[in-house]
């Protein structure tokens, strides 16, 4: 049995590649790596930093060390670009370690979707600044972003 679509489906507009990356946002706001896995055929394949992974079982694995190490997480995406059944994304997200440093990761990725809208592969480039806790921009409460909170154009980031 083939699982339902997951809209919005390729190809993809302005309103629908947008769309796209605000619940990609939300999902991972939730910190839910179950959850999150099921944006993905089960069989996708990812690069996340230097870290690869294929596979909603290892895709739940790496998203499970991910979030037990990065405390605090807070993540705002921004649709950069999209054609057919791709879209690219620019991020930043903020979190502490166990020590209670901060630090700000920005990053990119490329996603590459079926045509049921399921994620077929996610390419993510990802770097992190050290920040003071006092320099923190990301401050709603744990979880999705308020939709009147500002996004990555209004830091600058």
């Amino acid at each position: 049995m083939s699982e339902p679509d997951r809209p919005p489906l390729p190809p993809f507009n302005e309103t629908t590649a947008t769309l796209k990356v605000r619940l990609a946002e939300d999902a991972w706001n939730g910190r839910d790596p179950a959850k999150v896995a099921l944006a993905y055929t089960p069989d996708s394949r990812w690069r996340n930093r230097s870290e690869f992974a294929t596979g909603r079982p290892e895709i739940i694995a790496l998203l499970t060390r991910k979030w037990a190490r990065e405390h605090e997480y807070r993540l705002i995406k921004s649709l950069w670009a999209y054609q057919g059944n791709r879209i690219a994304v620019r991020f930043a997200y903020e979190w502490h370690d166990d020590a209670g440093h901060w630090f700000r990761s920005y990053g990119n990725e490329n996603w590459l979707f079926d045509a049921a809208g399921y994620m077929a592969q996610r390419h993510a480039s990802i770097n992190d600044l050290a920040i003071k806790e006092a320099d923190r921009a990301f401050l709603w409460p744990q979880g999705r972003r308020p939709d009147d909170h500002p996004g990555l154009e209004h830091f600058g980031f």
